[in-house]
């Protein structure tokens, strides 16, 4: 019966759900079950949480493309909402 109840919590979660929060999951639901016997379920059955991705920078800095102009200059007045003098 327990082992049910894992595998529709583990497939509900996308398969992400390790024994902790797997245990957290099955108590809130009003089951009395340990981390150690979810993790030997889950162990015993296949399910493996899948890891998050690491994060992969996108953004090179250091590029050799050119750069938009600063038109501004950090200066924001301007005579009329919605109307700023380009200053190039």
């Amino acid at each position: 019966m327990l082992l049910a109840h894992v595998r529709s919590a583990f497939t509900l979660s996308n398969g992400t759900y390790g024994s902790p929060r797997m245990v957290y999951e099955l108590r809130y639901n009003g089951l009395t079950i340990g981390r150690r016997r979810v993790a030997r379920l889950m162990r015993e059955n296949g399910l493996r949480a899948r890891q998050k991705r690491r994060f992969k920078r996108t953004t090179d800095s250091l590029h050799a493309f050119p750069i938009a102009p600063n038109l501004l200059d950090q200066d924001f007045a301007a005579a009329m909402p919605n109307q700023k003098v380009s200053v190039i």
